[in-house]
């Protein structure tokens, strides 16, 4: 299904390659033909001119002028279009690139590192080459929130869950709609429709006292003027307009012109626009009854359409833009009061639009990150839609249950990555995880933090079915020493770790799915050994399940003494000198180790006692 996906999107790049290449023939003519225009243009008006045919040269210029327009004007669509149709193309160029992980061709967008998330670096869900690097197509900085908050933020109601997968599967089924999307936004800039900017923006209000007189007096003033300037340019009265003009002047250096809103609002317009065209775009898309996109959005953006609002506010917005240019700015303020008209324009698209606005960006954002999952589920149409174990009241039907088959990561590309089973029904279940190194450990972890948060995202996931009751997740994978805060790597864990067995005593909210790699691998063996058997026994009692790897065979012993507790492991195979994993996860503890093996490969020097021999 994959690779039917992939040779559906390529047969768009060479269609959409085909009508970029007619379009450029197309253009190309058209240049031409506007050279050959002006040319037969000029010679034959100057050659009216020269005979003296004054009316006739004066007919050729306005005949060939008004043939160069039209011509033009067709010229423009036809690049527009060609523009258009290469957007077009580059859309579906990311979509192979996501679908390859191709990361150099995937966009990348402004992240927020999250250190001290309790899982969000461990199972590389932000930053680059993360599975939001992946799965982002969002256009606006909150619908890219709203992706990583359904990420991060887990796990969600029941009712919020379905409600939001329901969305994700329909716009799965919709890739005009989701490409048509991105498309829209690009075709009016190449930034993202930054929503918390204009929101400022709208809910700056500024009280200019007396802004209705002073610009009737300043529009009258510079009424005045103009007409005593023409007066004067006509030779009907002496310079009388100055006078005018002064007191114009004074009254505009001396009165605020909601210099502090202007600044801000300047160059906002072309958000304002995309925000009107994606706007526009869902409007008319979900204005199909019996959809949950209809649904949804009515429920989102209530009665009041935003799109007549948005497209004012982006003229008005438009028209203040003009302080960029100081010049244009200046001259067009000294011919009548611009900055007052449309500051007083601005304070009532504020009155109208205030209240709704934040509502149209939620929507906006719930849309955009239910279509980016829906993007995620379309290009891998061999992952699986999960279901959450729940009676039909919503309550959890079973104990704390994880049961996934052939799970994988879906960060690793479909021809490396191994699947391999999980299954865990209790609390107090744990997988302690031995193995050797590079085996596989810390990634088996990672596939079952990763695929559980896409799970309760409300997007499909890399595996062969996948079922489980809402969990918290918390992870000690990833852990880093801090310089600034005086932290040694141990002491770091240790705090990673108290904040884990913390979690799983709260027994009034979900259950606690903790993954934790190579426990205590800061302290020495002694006291990694008592430590670890103190820790695990803790977590068994608490409100959670989960696994832990380590390094330690020593601790498999617990499997006598803890009753959920169950061994399994990776291992490694050494032939022809070299060593290799198949990465598949086995029942029981492991039977080799191989960190003098590694050691001897690279040419470290390894002592011939009788302890390395046995290894």
């Amino acid at each position: 299904m994959a690779r039917s996906r992939t040779t559906q999107i390529e047969t768009i790049i060479s269609r959409t390659d085909r009508l970029i290449a007619q379009g450029s023939k197309t253009s190309a003519l058209f240049t031409r033909w506007r050279l050959a225009i002006f040319l037969a243009g000029l010679i034959c008006t100057v050659t009216l001119y020269k005979l003296n045919w004054y009316q006739s040269g004066n007919l050729s210029l306005a005949l060939f002028l008004a043939i160069f327009i039209a011509v033009a004007a067709y010229h423009n669509k036809v690049e527009a279009q060609i523009h258009r149709l290469r957007q077009w193309k580059q859309i579906k160029r990311t979509h192979l690139a996501r679908m390859a992980l191709d990361w150099g061709n995937i966009p990348t967008r402004p992240t927020d590192e999250r250190s001290s998330h309790p899982y969000a670096a461990d199972l590389d869900l932000v930053g680059p080459h993360s599975l939001t690097h992946l799965l982002d197509t969002t256009i606006s900085d909150q619908g890219r929130e709203r992706v990583r908050n359904w990420l991060l933020n887990q796990p969600p109601s029941p009712e919020q869950w379905r409600s939001r997968q329901a969305l994700v599967r329909e716009l799965t089924s919709r890739p005009l709609l989701r490409d048509r999307l991105t498309l829209d936004a690009k075709l009016t800039g190449d930034q993202e429709i930054n929503g918390k900017r204009l929101a400022a923006v709208i809910e700056h209000r500024l009280g200019l006292p007396h802004l209705n007189t002073i610009l009737v007096v300043q529009g009258l003033l510079a009424s005045t003027t103009i007409g005593l300037g023409l007066a004067t340019l006509f030779g009907l009265l002496p310079g009388y307009w100055m006078f005018s003009f002064a007191a114009y002047v004074l009254i505009y250096f001396m009165t605020d012109q909601g210099e502090e809103l202007l600044e801000h609002a300047v160059g906002l317009h072309h958000e304002t626009e995309r925000l009107a065209t994606v706007l526009g775009l869902i409007e008319r898309y979900a204005a199909h009854r019996e959809t949950t996109l209809a649904s949804t959005w009515a429920a989102l953006i209530g009665h009041v359409s935003p799109i007549q609002q948005l497209k004012e506010a982006a003229r008005t917005l438009h028209a203040v833009s003009i302080k960029a240019h100081p010049l244009v700015h200046l001259t067009i303020n000294a011919i009548g009061p611009w900055d007052l008209w449309f500051l007083r324009r601005l304070i009532q698209v504020q009155e109208r639009i205030q209240q709704a606005l934040p509502q149209w960006l939620d929507a906006l954002a719930e849309v955009e990150a239910a279509s980016a999952l829906a993007t995620f589920a379309y290009l891998h149409p061999d992952y699986i839609w999960p279901t959450p174990l729940t009676t039909t009241d919503g309550q959890q039907q079973i104990p704390p249950t994880l049961r996934a088959s052939r799970l994988a990561h879906p960060l690793l590309p479909p021809g490396t990555r191994i699947a391999n089973d999980v299954e865990m029904a209790e609390l107090g279940s744990i997988y302690l995880i031995t193995g050797s190194n590079m085996s596989g450990k810390s990634t088996f972890l990672r596939t079952i933090g990763i695929n559980l948060c896409l799970a309760q995202a409300g997007a499909p996931v890399c595996a062969q079915s996948f079922n489980w009751t809402w969990s918290r997740l918390a992870c000690c994978i990833r852990v880093d020493d801090s310089l600034d805060a005086g932290l040694s790597f141990f002491y770091a864990e240790v705090k990673r770790l108290k904040t884990i067995l913390d979690a799983t005593k709260d027994r009034t909210v979900p259950p606690v799915l903790f993954l934790i790699d190579e426990i205590f691998k800061g302290t020495n063996n002694r006291e990694r050994l008592i430590g670890s058997q103190a820790y695990i026994t803790a977590l068994s009692k608490g409100h959670g399940f989960g696994l832990v790897s380590t390094h330690d065979l020593e601790l498999a012993d617990l499997e006598q003494v803890i009753p959920r507790l169950r061994n399994a492991h990776f291992q490694e195979t050494v032939a022809n000198g070299t060593l290799t994993f198949d990465y598949q996860l086995r029942p029981g503890p492991c039977p080799t180790t191989n960190a003098l093996r590694i050691m001897e490969l690279e040419g470290l020097p390894i002592s011939p006692t009788p302890h390395n021999q046995a290894q």
